[in-house]
């Protein structure tokens, strides 16, 4: 069975950078698509970025230009760098993989909180 576990949320400053990783254990099948959604507070979750097994990527408008997400398959790692951060970008973040960014497989695990505030 595989599992992710998401880490490196944390407190930072408007403007600051974060990067937030995801341990893949197990193995996921070829040509998965892995992707990273956010769930803010008092709303529903959303996607923030997706990676094809090709290395093509999609981004949520709010986020294009200051995400950046990648993979690293060697290290089973997918990643999400994020600069130029925003109160807004304030959420837990979760990383899954699927069929396609809306056909996931699996279910949802603890995700890493990101606060972003003075």
């Amino acid at each position: 069975q595989v599992q992710l576990v998401e880490s490196g949320g944390g407190l930072v400053q408007p403007g600051g950078s974060l990067r937030l990783s995801c341990a893949v254990s197990g193995s996921i099948f070829d040509g998965a698509t892995m992707v990273w959604y956010r769930q803010p507070p008092g709303k529903p979750r959303e996607l923030v970025a997706a990676i094809t097994s090709g290395g093509s990527t999609n981004y949520a408008n709010s986020v294009k230009g200051r995400f950046t997400i990648s993979r690293d398959n060697a290290e089973n790692t997918l990643y999400l760098q994020m600069n130029s951060l925003k109160p807004e970008d304030t959420a837990v973040y979760y990383c899954r993989f699927g069929y396609s960014a809306y056909n996931l497989v699996g279910s949802w695990g603890q995700g890493t909180q990101v606060t972003v505030s003075p």
